[in-house]
């Protein structure tokens, strides 16, 4: 690494006014995709780095918007003389992450935890398993990192003292990029499939953070806005611009408020039977009749929740198929027994992002997190 160019990126700022993308921003074949670029997951890092892809800014080694989300990735976690500092030169030095806990800012944040993170899982593993993007050099890159996590508690963490235990888990993180640099992140890590793994009490762990919150929490109401609004369009992509025949972005957001809001009548014309779904804890099935009990289960906790889509990208065609992500954030008051303990009547903040495998117009696969560790915490300072 040279230490003029690394001197010269910490310094480097960005615009946080992201881009929403537009439809000519999104790919309309999978010609730069994870599957290829791993050749059907057989390798995790290929020795061809894939098609070229005009990168402006970014640093020459990478070839391709897959190609830097995955070798960064795999550069600053798992090498063998493991990178950590590099995060100085692919995030902005006044980068915003939107986490569980609220808002962190600058490089320098995500760096001392990257260092807590391996320091407490010295073995880990970042292993990607979808990238979905859209964008280009000019308006950013917008990417949905869907990565999975496994490693080794052997040293200790925020949660405590090392356990010896291995967790594996799973973490989605949406980003946006130019020159070689990530500005602006929504991330979500599925935190209470974590501590259960490490013998820990999620309610418990919830119930400490709240009485000695971490850095960002409680968030305010600018950070929630802020949350929602960034790089949302001001009018729908559908809307903006309609066209004739399947559109994601309609999809979309008729599926969400159809689940989410509405009477779920979508559902057995828009989710396969066999189904597949990942989501937070351990909540792992098949079926759309067991994912409209797992809405359900959520509803109820929630009876007055208005989820909203914040963004939506995509990447495919009708024969090929879609892999959509969706970025959704939610508000409702606590009016009901179940999951999340007794009522408390508060109103809490929900904030999440889904990932879709789509065919014929139907949804085959569903990864989604959302902020879940938070929202116990808001349950439980209520």
């Amino acid at each position: 690494m040279k230490q003029s160019n690394f001197s010269l990126r910490q310094g480097r700022s960005r615009s946080h006014d992201a881009l929403p993308l537009q439809r000519s921003d999104m790919p309309m074949d999978y010609l730069v995709s994870l599957e290829n670029y791993t050749a059907g997951r057989t390798i995790r890092l290929p020795e061809n780095l894939g098609p070229t892809q005009s990168l402006q800014g970014f640093d020459s080694t990478y070839r391709n918007i897959i190609d830097y989300i995955v070798r960064i990735t795999y550069r600053i976690w798992e090498t063998n003389d493991r990178e950590v500092e590099y995060i100085g030169e692919c995030y902005s030095l006044d980068s915003q992450v939107f986490d569980d806990y609220g808002l962190q800012l600058g490089n320098q944040k995500i760096i001392a935890d990257t260092h807590h993170t391996t320091a407490a899982f010295p073995d880990i593993i970042l292993d990607a398993e979808e990238v979905i993007w859209a964008g280009n050099d000019q308006v950013g890159f917008h990417t949905s990192h869907l990565t999975r996590i496994s490693g080794t508690n052997t040293g200790s963490s925020r949660y405590g003292n090392a356990t010896g235990k291995t967790v594996n888990f799973f973490v989605i993180a949406n980003c946006v990029a130019l020159q070689n640099d990530i500005f602006l992140e929504h991330v979500l890590y599925n935190t209470s499939a974590m501590l259960q793994q490490l013998g820990l009490d999620p309610w418990e762990e919830a119930a400490r953070l709240a009485k000695n919150p971490p850095p960002g929490w409680p968030r305010s109401q600018e950070n929630w806005d802020q949350l929602r609004l960034a790089t949302s369009p001001a009018i729908p992509i559908s809307q903006a611009e309609p066209i004739s025949g399947f559109d994601p972005d309609a999809f979309t957001r008729e599926i969400h408020d159809n689940v989410w809001n509405g009477d779920q009548s979508a559902i057995p014309n828009s989710y396969a039977e066999n189904m597949f779904f990942e989501g937070v804890t351990e909540r792992t099935f098949s079926g759309r009749t067991t994912y409209r009990n797992y809405v359900n289960e959520l509803r109820s906790v929630f009876p007055d929740l208005q989820l909203q889509v914040d963004e939506v990208y995509w990447m495919g065609n009708e024969l090929d198929g879609w892999l959509i992500s969706t970025r959704w954030s939610a508000e409702g008051t606590h009016l009901g027994d179940g999951i999340y303990r007794s009522p408390t009547g508060r109103t809490c903040q929900l904030w999440g992002i889904t990932q879709w495998q789509v065919l014929n117009g139907v949804i085959q696969k569903e990864w989604q997190l959302f902020n879940e560790l938070d929202l116990m915490m808001q349950i439980l300072a209520a």
